[in-house]
């Protein structure tokens, strides 16, 4: 694990929500492929993403917590890049701008909130929701290394890779963020039984990555499940449990079929949802990073940070 990340040691670190579909539903922008990245091409889109960042920093700097600073580049990779039209010049060029970003709201932020920790996001080569035909890891460190290069080269502080969906492209991404010399955290994505889209058991999972990389992630992290999808998998008595260091939670109980199929916004209840992580964080104190994925905003992730303030004081 490195010791340059700051949120391995002791402390509360909050994180932004759900952006794409803040985006899409709140601001009612269009995002095809889900591509917040698309917005940095422009002065108006570019002012939408640091509205959207300094909403939850005021939230950290209100709570007194860290923040981790997550690029608006999940879809920031070559297939998806391809789908949009956008060369592989200026791909490299988008995701050092993210990073660019970030760092000069981390800048502007510096005497409300400490530490900001400006983190790189990669998201999957397919759909979030569906492993569909997984790349081996040799396949999908070549594929991401251009990406986590782009990382490195605009200085960000670390790697995370959201809403993986199988073990061999969370293998990948670790051994490119090696490469580069970039620490990296490693978020799951769990359907409702509390396994990954691939049916391989969440434990089973880091374990996997853990023993092909020699525990290089810094931590690991679930994402895109609501609570009760995740919940009895992290009660585990198992060492793999206390690397699971970070929640980024769907508001919605439903599924990712039923998520991907409907036509609404399902925000849940922000009360319900901090009140599932308070209990969490009750049961396991080192989860350090919270904030939201799909349908949870601004609200959500303060009622988290009101909660989970509070257990941990």
């Amino acid at each position: 694990m490195s010791p340059r990340l700051p949120q391995l040691s002791n402390g509360l670190f909050l994180t932004d929500g759900g952006l794409e579909t803040t985006l899409i539903f709140h601001e009612g922008l269009e995002l095809p492929h889900f591509a917040a990245f698309t917005l940095l091409r422009d002065p108006a889109g570019r002012d939408v993403l640091r509205r959207y960042y300094r909403t939850y920093l005021d939230i950290a700097a209100a709570e007194g917590v860290g923040f981790v600073l997550e690029s608006p580049t999940w879809r920031a990779s070559p297939d998806w890049a391809e789908r949009l039209g956008i060369s592989a010049d200026d791909l490299g060029e988008l995701n050092r701008q993210a990073i660019a970003m970030m760092e000069a709201l981390r800048t502007a932020y510096a005497g409300q909130v400490s530490p900001i920790v400006v983190s790189g996001c990669v998201g999957p080569r397919g759909d979030g929701y569906d492993p569909g035909e997984a790349m081996t890891a040799e396949a999908a460190e070549a594929y991401h290394a251009g990406q986590v290069a782009a990382f490195a080269e605009a200085g960000a502080d670390m790697v995370c890779a959201i809403t993986m969906t199988n073990t061999p492209e969370a293998v990948g991404v670790v051994r490119a963020a090696q490469t580069f010399g970039l620490p990296v955290a490693i978020s799951f994505t769990v359907e409702t039984d509390g396994r990954l889209p691939t049916g391989e058991a969440l434990g089973r999972a880091v374990q996997a990555v853990d023993e092909a990389t020699g525990g290089a992630p810094a931590y690991y992290m679930v994402n895109c499940a609501h609570p009760s999808h995740f919940a009895e998998a992290l009660a585990a008595d198992a060492p793999w449990a206390k690397r699971i260091q970070g929640l980024r939670a769907n508001a919605s109980r439903r599924s990712h079929q039923e998520l991907n199929d409907s036509p609404d916004l399902d925000d849940g209840d922000p009360a319900e949802l901090a009140a599932e992580h308070a209990e969490i964080l009750r049961r396991r104190p080192w989860i350090r990073v919270i904030g939201g994925c799909c349908g949870t905003d601004h609200r959500h992730v303060a009622a988290l940070g009101r909660a989970c303030v509070a257990v941990a004081a």
